[in-house]
């Protein structure tokens, strides 16, 4: 870290949590850069003197971390390592009473809408031109894209509306714009994530508005891949299946968190659809784009979750074999509705139940990769790590699914942000292996 004395001011831009606030991050990178002042994203360098730190407050994990993270920047402050520390995000947007008062080193706490704000503390100006502009932090040929902010459902265990505030969507004008600029900075596949893609465009033009987006980012000429993350399946816009099975740019896949199975649990959740229309909806998917990967997302673990609610959830998970599938145990958070039940369900159960789906959800996935043994896929490849180069089908998005990995020997070279075709050889239940059949760059 730099220390005091040296004249010239770094930043420090450290993130916590998801892709949303990465893109946060990103724009508040860019925003910095554009008004001439030196600033990093997850510097590996001990050099900057000003830290600004992105927290995230979603469940008690998350929360833990990230006031871990300020603690250690606090100390580092005391000890003269660095000059200003500056924290936003959503713990701060949800806690910043609390957090001034514990830990009253920072220099200032700001919410998640408050960018103009923090930018006034470098004495700079939030530049509208800079709007569809961005400096990426991830590998260049991918870049996330929020087509929204903030989210309108109801449900019971969630408090990102306490944190993000009400859905608001971005123009088709400016999300178009963002794409065209990404790609021209050799941005291949788009990841289009918000609280809920399904509700984009409801504020702006009085209906469902992600089919026409979706149609007019598919033709931003560079971008080969479009992939949809977290859809809600309540009132889901059956015409975007239209586009998805339609536009080849568009990957045939869908990431759409349900949460639950058992019917009193979705309704204790307040997530306004049942098993059975749950089905309906996933058999309508299947049927239009059979090719289509789905990955879902549960909780184990919510209060007055009975034995039989659970074992309705594992048949769920059985029956609907998803192609992907995450965990997580419920997490008791303040001021939502679920917070007036009792948190019922002991730590150690919430923990087996969440090891049962994963190992019956590990079983499936091995079952479907061994079908692709074979068979040539289009993978892009993201990175070289430990031998192998490292890469994605269409069925995968970064961070949080499937690799495909491909022995680094000698004749073999692939170019990192490329797509090639690979004849699979090998599958685990988390990964493929291949060999190098032909370049698709």
């Amino acid at each position: 870290m730099k220390t005091k004395g040296n004249q010239k001011d770094k930043v420090n831009i450290v993130t916590l949590g998801c892709s949303k606030n990465l893109v946060d991050s990103e724009v508040l990178l860019t925003q910095l850069k554009g008004n001439s002042i030196n600033a990093v994203h997850e510097s590996a360098q001990d050099d900057a003197n000003i830290i600004i730190i992105n927290t995230c407050g979603f469940i008690d994990r998350a929360k833990q971390e990230s006031i871990d993270t300020i603690l250690r920047f606090a100390d580092a402050k005391e000890n003269g390592q660095i000059d200003k520390l500056y924290v936003t995000g959503c713990l701060s947007q949800r806690y910043k009473d609390d957090l001034e008062k514990e830990i009253p080193q920072v220099d200032a706490y700001f919410g998640t809408r408050d960018l103009p704000l923090l930018l006034k503390k470098f004495k700079a100006d939030y530049k509208a031109e800079l709007v569809g502009e961005r400096l990426i932090t991830t590998a260049k040929h991918y870049a996330y894209l929020k087509i929204s902010e903030g989210c309108d459902r109801p449900c019971s265990f969630c408090a990102i509306p306490i944190m993000r505030g009400k859905h608001l969507s971005k123009s088709l004008e400016d999300l178009v714009l963002e794409a065209r600029n990404l790609a021209r900075n050799g941005v291949k596949e788009l990841i289009l994530i918000a609280q809920d893609l399904t509700y984009y465009g409801l504020d702006l033009y009085k209906k469902r508005n992600l089919d026409e987006l979706l149609n007019r980012l598919a033709d931003v000429e560079g971008i080969e891949w479009i992939r949809l993350q977290y859809a809600y399946p309540s009132g889901f816009p059956l015409e975007v299946l239209d586009v998805i099975a339609s536009k080849p740019t568009i990957c045939k896949y869908l990431d759409m968190p349900l949460q639950h199975a058992s019917d009193s649990m979705l309704k204790l959740m307040r997530r306004g659809i049942t098993r059975q229309k749950t089905e309906q909806l996933l058999d309508t998917i299947r049927q239009r784009i059979p090719e289509i990967a789905i990955r879902t997302t549960l909780i184990v673990g919510h209060p007055q979750e009975s034995e039989q609610d659970f074992e309705e959830m594992m048949d769920f998970v059985e029956k609907q074999a998803f192609d992907r599938l995450g965990v997580f145990t419920y997490s008791h958070e303040d001021n939502t509705h679920s917070y007036s039940f009792e948190d019922d369900v002991p730590e150690e159960t919430k923990a087996e139940r969440l090891e049962a789906v994963m190992d019956l959800q590990q079983d499936i996935s091995l079952a479907k990769n061994q079908t692709k043994v074979g068979k040539r896929l289009k993978v892009l490849f993201d990175r070289k790590e430990s031998g192998f180069y490292v890469g994605r089908t269409e069925s995968d998005s970064p961070e949080v699914d499937n690799e495909v990995l491909v022995k680094a020997e000698k004749d073999t070279y692939i170019r990192l942000g490329d797509f090639a075709e690979l004849e699979i050889t090998e599958a685990q239940e988390f990964d493929l292996y291949g060999k190098l059949v032909g370049s698709l760059a």
